[in-house]
């Protein structure tokens, strides 16, 4: 499988140097994550482990995600990363979008020239956004506002969610049409029954039909920790099938998704999932979706 170059872009992944930054969840010994038991990362995480990874999957190109510094350090998160080679090269930062002073924040956040976009997560698990009171984003003006100023910024939004807020999701992407958006860890199909996943896809469906948002594969092993290909594959034929391989890309969501498997685990899967599709289509989802989106020409 791996005898010819195969060229792709990491397009959710993360990196974090505990001196540099202070990472509450990372400080916390002893307590359980909505993924799981996160004591086997709790230690630096840098451009050289994430690279070593893998001697067979190297991406060309990759995207860091905001990890969840304390507020206040975001702005430090983002010009660590700026000063880190070669990778990455896309960084979508933090900014309490509901705040009153988010024009400020995301003006300190566009200075840096990697910065291409923002999250502020909406939906992790249940029980965890109500404690972080994420679930609440959606209703509150100043994050419709501030979500207006992202595109007026040439900036995208990452989007994660849990499926019950699909409908909520909708509605204010439909009142924001221009915001261009990145749906993480494929919509977080957490419930995996049949009816859940029928449930999950319809939801994949609904968001499906905004044209200014798209899908990425990736963090799929946060909700099945015990995976193999047989089942994830189906997961990613489901997602590429609704969103189509123009607004698709792969993610590895490291080094939090090495709790569960290797990152050649990871990328033998995808591959694997996507061989019924031309080899323009695979480019198209391994690597032009993500260089698009994330303008990293």
């Amino acid at each position: 499988m791996n005898s010819n170059p195969f060229r792709f872009i990491d397009a959710h992944h993360h990196l974090w140097d505990l001196k540099a930054c202070d990472y509450p969840w990372l400080m916390a010994k002893g307590e359980q994550r909505f993924f799981g038991d996160p004591s086997p990362i709790q230690k630096n995480y840098l451009v050289s482990d994430f690279l070593n990874e893998s001697s067979q999957y190297r991406p060309e190109k990759s995207v860091h995600i905001q990890v969840g510094t304390s507020k206040s350090d975001s702005l430090k998160e983002t010009q660590w990363l700026q000063e880190q080679n070669p990778l990455p090269n896309a960084i979508v930062a933090f900014c309490d979008l509901s705040a009153d002073n988010y024009k400020q924040q995301i003006d300190a956040q566009k200075a840096f020239s990697k910065v291409k976009g923002i999250r502020q997560i909406i939906g992790r698990h249940a029980d965890e956004d109500i404690k972080h009171g994420s679930h609440v984003l959606l209703a509150n003006a100043s994050w419709r506002k501030a979500m207006i100023y992202l595109t007026e910024q040439g900036l995208s939004f990452d989007l994660q969610i849990i499926p019950p807020q699909v409908d909520a999701v909708y509605k204010v992407l439909q009142a924001i049409p221009h915001v261009k958006v990145a749906l993480c860890h494929g919509g977080s199909p957490w419930d995996q029954s049949r009816s859940g996943l029928d449930s999950w896809q319809a939801g994949l469906k609904k968001l499906s039909l905004l044209p200014n948002v798209c899908c990425k594969v990736s963090g799929l092993g946060m909700f099945n920790n015990h995976w193999h290909d047989q089942d994830l594959g189906p997961l990613i034929e489901r997602i590429i099938d609704t969103f189509g391989p123009d607004k698709t890309m792969f993610g590895s969501n490291f080094p939090v998704d090495k709790l569960y498997r290797s990152y050649d685990n990871y990328w033998d899967c995808y591959r694997s999932a996507v061989r019924q599709y031309s080899s323009l289509e695979q480019h198209q989802m391994f690597y032009q979706t993500a260089n698009n989106f994330y303008q990293m020409d």
